[in-house]
C-alpha cells in the first residue's frame, strides 16, 4: 500500500459561531479541549497502526485551530514530531482568526514547524465583519498579520469574501487593495454562499438576505483583474498566489491524490474508498479513548464517481482536463469552445476568463 502523505486536522472550537459558516463547529469549551487533544493524539495512533503516514503536508483546519492554548498547541505539534519523520514535509498549515493570533503563539507555532498560515480576514470594513459575525476587527486583523510576519513567517493565506449583505464594489476594491498592501504570498477570494444548516441560510429563504448573480459576477471580475494585475496567478478558481506559493495541500485534494483526517467531521480518501468521521466533537473524544473507532460515514468509490470529482476539480485549476477525460462529451465541448466559456491549451481543455464566471454550470454539463 503507498503510503498516504497529505493529512488534515480538525479542530472545531470557535469562540463564536460565525452565521454563514457550514463547516463542523462548536463553541470554545476549556473543559474539553485537552481531552480533544489527546484524543487526535490517539486517533493518529490508530490510523498509523493501519496506513503508511509519510506527511508531505500537514493542515490543521476548523473551526479555528488557533483558539487552543499555546501549550496545548505545542503539546499537539509536539505530538506530530513524536510520531513522524517530518523530513519530507513541504507544508504545514494552520488556520487562524485575527482574533486569537498572540506573538507567543504565533513564534511557538514557527518553532515548531508550521510553514504556513491562513488568515481568515474576510473584509477590512468594520460593518462587513460586523454582518459577518466576526470577533475581530480591521485593527486586530492587521496587527495579527504583522504578528506572523514578526515571527517569522514568509507564507501567509488572507481569506477573502465577496458578495456578502449590503457590500459595494467600492468596498471590495478596498479591501483588495488593501490586502496587496500587505505582500501576502496567498490571496484566497471566495464567493458567499448560502450553505444549509446556517443562519444566513434561513435568514436567505426568508427573503431578508438577497443575492444578485450579476453583482457577484462583477465583484469576481474585479477580483480577478485586480489581483492577475499586482502579480497573483489564479491557480484554482478562488485562489492565486504568487509564483511558487500555491498551496500543496490544496492542490493534493484538487488532484485527487489519499488524504487522511483527523478529529470530528474529518474526511478521508484512500484509493477507491472514502470515510468521514462523526460530527460531533465530544463522541468523537470518547470514541478514541476509548479504542473505537469514530467513523461515522463511509462509502465505496466507483471509477465514475472519480471522473465525475476529477473533471469538475481539475475545470476549476488553471492547468484544466486533459482532452482525453472529455471525449466522451464532444457536443457539450465544442458548445463550450464555441461559446468562449472553453479552450484548447497543451492538449488540455482549460476555462476562459468568461467560462471561470460560469464554472459550475460548465462543469455541472459534463457529470
Amino acid at each position: 500500500m503507498n503510503p498516504i502523505r497529505h493529512i488534515y486536522v480538525h479542530i472545531p472550537f470557535c469562540a463564536r459561531i460565525c452565521p454563514y459558516c457550514a463547516f463542523y463547529k462548536d463553541l470554545l469549551d476549556r473543559s474539553q479541549t485537552s481531552r480533544f487533544c489527546e484524543a487526535i493524539l490517539r486517533d493518529l495512533d490508530q490510523q498509523c497502526a493501519s496506513f503508511t503516514l509519510t506527511p508531505e503536508t500537514i493542515y490543521f483546519g476548523g473551526g479555528t485551530p488557533t483558539a487552543l492554548t499555546t501549550s496545548q498547541l505545542e503539546l499537539l505539534l509536539g505530538g506530530f514530531h513524536e510520531r513522524f519523520d517530518l523530513s519530507s514535509l513541504a507544508e504545514w498549515t494552520i488556520e487562524a482568526n485575527p482574533g486569537s493570533v498572540s506573538a507567543r503563539k504565533a513564534t511557538l507555532l514557527r518553532k515548531l514547524g508550521v510553514t504556513r498560515v491562513s488568515l481568515g480576514i474576510q473584509s477590512w470594513d468594520n460593518e462587513l465583519l460586523k454582518v459577518l459575525g466576526r470577533e475581530h476587527n480591521s485593527q486586530q486583523a492587521e496587527k495579527s498579520f504583522h504578528i506572523l510576519r514578526a515571527a517569522g513567517f514568509s507564507n501567509v493565506n488572507v481569506d477573502l469574501m465577496f458578495g456578502l449583505p449590503g457590500q459595494t464594489i467600492e468596498q471590495w476594491r478596498f479591501t483588495l487593495e488593501k490586502t496587496i498592501s500587505l505582500e501576502p504570498e496567498h490571496i484566497s477570494a471566495y464567493c458567499l454562499t448560502y450553505e444549509e444548516d446556517t443562519e444566513f441560510f434561513l435568514r436567505h429563504a426568508r427573503g431578508e438576505l438577497l443575492q444578485n448573480t450579476d453583482v457577484d459576477a462583477g465583484f469576481f471580475e474585479m477580483t480577478m483583474s485586480i489581483l492577475e494585475d499586482a502579480g497573483y496567478e489564479q491557480y484554482e478558481i478562488s485562489n492565486y498566489a504568487r509564483p511558487g506559493f500555491s498551496s500543496v495541500h490544496n492542490r493534493a485534494y484538487w488532484l485527487g491524490k489519499d488524504y487522511l483526517g483527523t478529529g470530528p467531521s474529518a474526511f478521508s480518501t484512500l484509493g477507491m474508498q472514502r470515510w468521514q468521521n462523526i460530527c460531533d466533537y465530544r463522541a468523537y473524544i470518547d470514541r478514541v479513548l476509548s479504542g473505537q473507532a469514530a467513523i461515522g460515514f463511509s462509502e465505496d468509490l466507483t471509477s465514475e464517481m472519480k471522473r465525475t470529482e476529477r473533471i469538475a476539480l481539475s475545470l476549476r485549476m488553471r492547468e484544466g482536463i486533459a482532452a482525453s477525460e472529455l471525449e466522451d462529451f464532444v457536443q457539450q465541448t465544442n458548445e463550450f469552445i464555441s461559446l468562449g466559456l472553453l479552450q484548447e491549451s497543451h492538449e488540455n481543455f482549460v476555462l476562459t476568463r468568461k467560462g471561470k464566471e460560469l464554472a459550475d454550470s460548465v462543469a455541472d454539463a459534463f457529470l
